[in-house]
């Protein structure tokens, strides 16, 4: 080992220092000091530099957090304290070559990297495990990057390698979120930015449901040091109200199926076809639909951070500092749906396309009694609160050796913020349909149904309320060192100790007993109750909404008032289910909680190496071990009971807790190496194991069940404690030009081999000995008096009619209009067994997946102009087979997909102008239907334009206009077939007008 040569443009000391820094130690916080050391140094041995601001001295920032770092980094600095380029952090991750983003309302939520979902990518906050709660996702690990305003934040570091010093459990990317620091920028900073925001997305809904128009957002930031240098503080606080909204069309409870070919024209099977055009045959799969449902949704969001920092210098050789943040994110939805169920009737009318997997092109059933057109309308609100407490001291012990101590605690909660609980949904229907047809082929499907509301009008038929609550904290405390053992050679080292929980609960209240079954007395919902208003208005983006025969009309209540007049209808009518109301209950009925402790250590090795070509090593060899206590819930069963057409609610038992432990330990090696080929020119290659954690619910340890069965299968699932994380090998390849300042050009090959994947194993089988009245002998004696499987009301009228009274068997009241008697019927012991789908995991699952990243940064030369752009490929072979007829035990990665930006960049000494387009490949996102059946979903492909346009007045005032999602995009998603819609979003474009003052 020699001293480096001079021939780089950096002194290798201080780039070392850097690369440290950058690479994640605990002292995140210098991290950001050194890196601005390092872009802005002007030693004798570095090359002078012109200062630049605004875009080109961001651009500047964010290579030399590239060029710098030990393995491959990329990232986004902010050009200005309290200034990040995007009005969302997962919007500007998305700009990163190998990141894709989710979106929820039409703003990024969770982040994929290199085609590894957001449950593989761990998320730091200055250098620490944040915990993340997320109640539409209670038992994944993804941080939801909704919840934080991007004003207080100065960079965005994502290590693509593996680093040691880092926490392990990213196998796609390790994300570190670095907020701003008074010692960071000595001196006195402040600024205030104010908002308005115009999403008109929440102004495509009917005036009831329109929460407003312009809506407001505020945030300011102030940083102070001492004139000795001594003490710092910064304040950081923002403000923001969304009212936005989305639309959605498709099969919200998936497609029956897949099927085979052959038995299309059975009528024991429960999903024969009727008159078929080019209908399936042979061994070819095809699917129907479960149901199909136009829905509007108003969202309302409120979104409050905060961050106090206070640091202290009381010498030159200790830096204290002692941090608090604070987020609260409150999301108020109001959601109406009109829909129709099918039920698999032989007597349908449908046409196929040709192929190996179908679905119809239309599909069409007709009925000989009324069945409902389904009006569903939910009002829920949930808030999301996190805290963090920490801090940080740095101690340099000598001038080549140095000390970090760092601890925090954090919490993060989420739950209900309304009366009616974190979930509702109150169903009404009018028993007027005889007919239903749905089209696919256009983007927009087209369903066509009659309504009567004269002869039929809307009644209460089913409701659900629930109580989601989850609530996850770490503690956690590292101690780290680092030695310069000479010239251009460094020791990282570490120990610590985390400790991570996370609980969630949740109950629901039901009232399923009244489709069709119940008798009101005439005016019990009157038509005052709703409002009506044109559907297909609120569907303009999307082709086909003008289709003749589309169903016309949504009906909108008040939610309150509906929700009260059908709690006193049902009382007064002797309707409500045991433990009945209109109202959640606070005491759950499921309950997991997970604790992991980590313990881990650390040590890394750099060293330059005097050679022909300058070269670079970094080895390093990370230890966890960790400690896993699974506590659940546990409630039995004790009875099925049929209340409706396919409804058998499942009567629970007490409730009992259980604990199961189990550890596991991990070594993880890593070897950074790099070949400075010329002074702006870099080869990187990187070798090491990481590993991404399994899903809190594949661990919970208690068997669950679904609490409603369905004429076929009862459904179940339990988790497994014991499961090993996944375990990534991995090599990565990239060659960097950085031939200009802010210019680069680079190339990269990244493989993964991933093994220990958590593969879903679907095991069929009796619980507690439940016997189900399907297949009985009562049962039977419907089919033999001429009933078919598929028609359920004549099975259930043929028994109520003529067993009542019989054990078992309650009639409740006479046939209603639809001819439907109202009853339950019980299983018996003399019954079936009930067949329940029981989901566990089990570690059996392996993938591998390579990709390609290409990024070019250009300015050109003085004019103003600059582009960006970026492609990523993956590919993996482990893909969804849809033509495989087993639904239950598929294994795929979810998320993997190509992606693209492409973003033009204008700035002179008044106007920063960019124009950006995001676009992302066909995914698979889900191996789960909406309705919670087996079966793969795929988003398709997407493209979104956003544009961001600045004016400086003068150094001190800017104004700023953005414009999110120009193109007015929309998203769908289908399942095995193009023609399998299960949703298509149409959000809409956003507008956001502000003004900024620097002091």
């Amino acid at each position: 080992m020699h001293q480096q040569s001079k021939t780089l443009p950096y002194p290798k000391t201080k780039l070392r220092l850097m690369s440290m820094a950058v690479a994640g130690a605990c002292a995140a916080i210098v991290g950001q000091a050194s890196a601005q050391q390092a872009a802005t140094d002007t030693s004798a041995d570095a090359p002078q530099t012109v200062v630049v601001t605004g875009l080109r001295a961001s651009m500047q920032s964010t290579l030399n957090l590239k060029r710098d770092a030990d393995g491959i980094v990329d990232g986004i600095v902010a050009e200005d304290m309290g200034k990040f380029p995007d009005t969302n952090l997962a919007e500007s991750l998305q700009r990163i070559s190998g990141v894709s983003i989710d979106r929820s309302n039409g703003e990024g939520q969770t982040v994929t990297v290199r085609g590894l979902g957001p449950d593989y990518n761990l998320v730091l906050l200055n250098g620490r495990q944040m915990p993340t709660t997320n109640l539409g996702d209670r038992g994944g690990r993804s941080f939801d990057f909704s919840n934080l305003s991007p004003d207080a934040i100065s960079q965005l570091q994502v290590y693509k390698t593996g680093n040691v010093d880092n926490a392990a459990g990213g196998i796609g990317a390790t994300i570190n979120v670095v907020t701003a620091r008074p010692f960071d920028n000595p001196g006195m900073h402040s600024s205030i930015n104010i908002k308005a925001i115009d999403d008109k997305s929440g102004q495509n809904l009917p005036g009831p449901m329109e929460f407003g128009k312009i809506t407001p957002d505020f945030s300011g930031i102030y940083s102070n040091t001492s004139e000795d240098g001594r003490f710092g503080v910064s304040l950081s606080a923002s403000y923001q109200k969304r009212d936005s909204g989305f639309n959605t069309a498709g099969s919200t409870n998936g497609f029956q199926g897949p099927f085979l070919a052959s038995n299309a024209t059975s009528t024991t099977d429960g999903h024969a076809l009727g008159t078929t055009t080019n209908g399936p045959t042979g061994n070819s799969i095809y699917l129907i639909p479960q149901n199909f449902a136009y829905g509007l949704n108003s969202v309302q969001s409120t979104r409050q951070n905060d961050q106090l920092v206070f640091q202290f210098k009381p010498n030159n050789e200790l830096t204290t500092t002692l941090d608090f943040t604070y987020s609260e994110h409150k999301i108020h939805t109001l959601h109406t749906e009109v829909s129709a169920w099918f039920s698999a009737s032989p007597t349908s009318v449908s046409t196929w396309p040709s192929g190996s997997v179908v679905t119809p092109t239309t599909y069409t059933e007709n009925y000989t009694t009324p069945q409902d057109v389904s009006a569903a309308d939910g009002d829920y609100a949930t808030k999301t609160k996190n805290e963090s407490i920490g801090f940080n001291a740095v101690w340099k012990y000598s001038p080549k050796l140095k000390f970090t101590f760092d601890a925090h605690h954090s919490t993060a909660e989420s739950g209900a913020d309304s009366p009616w609980g974190s979930g509702n949904d109150m169903s009404n229907a009018s028993f007027s349909r005889t007919f239903s047809t749905v089209t696919y082929g256009q983007t927009l499907p087209i369903l066509s149904m009659p309504v009567n509301l004269a002869a039929a009008p809307l009644q209460a038929t089913g409701s659900w309320f629930q109580n989601a609550w989850q609530k996850a904290s770490v503690n956690q405390a590292q101690v780290s060192g680092s030695w310069h053992v000479n010239e251009g050679s460094n020791l990282n080292f570490g120990i610590g100790q985390t400790d991570n929980t996370n609980h969630n609960t949740f109950s629901q209240v039901q009232n399923n007993n009244c489709w069709g079954n119940c008798a009101f007395p005439a005016g019990s919902f009157p038509a005052s109750l709703y409002q009506s208003f044109s559907l297909p208005g609120y569907f303009s983006n999307i082709p086909g909404h003008n289709s003749p025969g589309i169903f016309g009309q949504f009906y909108v209540p008040n939610f309150g008032q509906l929700r009260a007049q059908t709690a006193a209808v049902m009382a007064a009518t002797g309707n409500i289910s045991a433990g009945g109301g209109y109202l959640p209950s606070n005491t759950p009925t499921s309950d997991s909680q997970i604790k992991e402790n980590t313990s881990s250590a650390y040590a890394s090795y750099s060293t330059d190496w005097d050679t022909t070509i300058p070269f670079h090593s970094n080895f390093g060899l990370r230890f966890e071990h960790t400690k896993v206590t699974a506590t659940a819930l546990a409630q039995p069963a004790t009875g099925v009971t049929w209340v409706s057409q396919n409804e058998l609610p499942l009567t629970l038992g007490g409730q009992d807790y259980s604990n199961t432990d189990a550890s596991y330990g991990k070594v993880l090696p890593d070897v950074n190496l790099q070949w400075d080929l010329r002074q702006d020119l870099k080869l990187r290659a990187s070798v090491g194991e990481t590993i991404g954690r399994a899903r809190y619910d594949q661990m919970q340890g208690s068997l669950s069940l679904g609490g409603t069965a369905s004429t076929y299968y009862g459904t179940a699932s339990v988790g497994n404690p014991a499961l090993k994380p996944v375990t990534s090998k991995n090599l990565d390849i990239s060659a960097e030009w950085y031939y200009d300042k802010q210019s680069l050009v680079s190339a990269g090959f990244f493989r993964k081999v991933l093994d220990n994947y958590a593969g879903q194993a679907v095991i069929n089988q009796s619980l507690y000995g439940l016997h189900t009245p399907v297949g009985g002998a009562y049962y039977n004696a419907a089919l033999a008096h001429g009933c078919g499987v598929a028609d359920t009301n004549c099975i259930r009228n043929y028994i109520l009619t003529n067993y009542n009274g019989q054990p078992g068997v309650t009639a409740t009241g006479p046939a209603n209009n639809a001819g439907i008697i109202p009853g339950t019927i019980a299983g018996l012991p003399t019954d079936p067994l009930l067949n329940f789908q029981t989901d566990t995991y089990v570690n059996e699952k392996t993938a591998n997946l390579n990709g390609l990243e290409f990024n070019v940064q250009h300015m050109f030369a003085s004019t103003g102009f600059g582009v960006q752009a970026n492609y990523t490929y993956v590919h993996s072979p482990l893909k969804y087979n849809n033509n495989n007829l087993d639904a239950s035990t598929q294994f795929a990665i979810v998320g993997l997909s190509n992606s693209a930006n492409l973003v033009g960049i204008y700035e002179d000494q008044n106007w920063s102008i960019r124009l950006a387009y995001n676009w992302r490949d066909t995914f698979l996102s889900s191996t789960t239907q909406p309705g919670g059946g087996n079966g793969p979903v795929y988003t398709k492909a997407y493209g979104q334009v956003d544009t961001s346009i600045g004016y400086s007045v003068n150094k001190n005032l800017s104004f700023q206009f953005d414009i999110v999602n120009l193109n007015n995009a929309i998203q769908k998603q289908v399942g095995r077939t193009d023609q399998e819609v299960e949703n298509v979003y149409q959000t809409g474009t956003r507008y956001l007008v502000g003004a900024r003052y620097k002091f």
